[in-house]
């Protein structure tokens, strides 16, 4: 059944973005979006963080023959933060928000760089293949978590415990450059661990963590307003 848009868009959700660098991030991405050429518009910039996350993910997947393509992946997660990361503030710079229509779109493009971004990880040779796809099940989770929560609270949150998607590119870029030399650590009662295997283990249980802990809160503020009478 095709869906038809309503007459008036729905009410734009509030963003709230906690994360560590938050503040300072802002104002870059302001003094940038107005000092922008105008050929340059929201769409490119989203294109542009697409294309890019597309090339990490083949970077990762291409480091498995020679590790030193690893060295091109903090300037493409640079690329992808400036396009990802700056569409949304040119939209609201210019006064040119298309809330439904960026939304969508923008979310599309998230779950498509991920399906990139792990599946990339997973070929590396770096992180065991079900490692990866268990930290994209849990990545993926907890973004639909994230849209659910927007769609009933109207409220987008960016950051989960200080971390958003700027401080996860950094981790992401120092681990890139570290991985060049698969570097292992050891691990009490274990012995040598892959480094990218334990931090893709701790990251899987953060996200699960993440995603758990705001299903929570959701699920306990909706239960609040909705309270049955008795």
């Amino acid at each position: 059944m095709p869906v038809t848009p309503s007459s008036t868009p729905s009410a734009a959700h509030a963003r709230q973005n906690d994360s560590a660098l938050a503040s300072l991030e802002k104002r870059v991405l302001i003094w940038i979006a107005q000092r922008l050429p105008r050929l340059i518009g929201s769409d490119h910039l989203t294109l542009l963080g697409l294309v890019s996350m597309l090339a990490v993910g083949a970077a990762f997947a291409a480091s498995a023959r020679d590790p030193r393509v690893l060295y091109l992946v903090p300037f493409l997660l640079a690329l992808n933060w400036f396009g990802d990361s700056l569409d949304g503030t040119v939209a609201r710079v210019r006064d040119q928000q298309r809330p439904r229509y960026g939304y969508y779109v923008d979310h599309v493009v998230d779950v498509v760089g991920s399906v990139a971004l792990f599946s990339g990880l997973a070929l590396s040779g770096g992180m065991q293949p079900f490692i990866a796809m268990a930290l994209l099940v849990a990545y993926v989770a907890a973004m639909a978590e994230v849209f659910l929560a927007t769609h009933v609270t109207h409220v987008f949150r960016l950051a989960s415990f200080g971390f958003g998607p700027t401080e996860l590119r950094i981790v992401l870029s120092v681990g890139a450059v570290a991985l060049v030399g698969r570097p292992m650590v050891q691990v009490p009662g274990v012995g040598g661990v892959a480094l990218f295997d334990l931090g893709g283990i701790i990251a899987t249980a953060g996200i699960t963590l993440a995603f758990a802990a705001s299903a929570v809160r959701t699920s306990l503020a909706l239960a609040r307003e909705e309270r049955i009478s008795r």
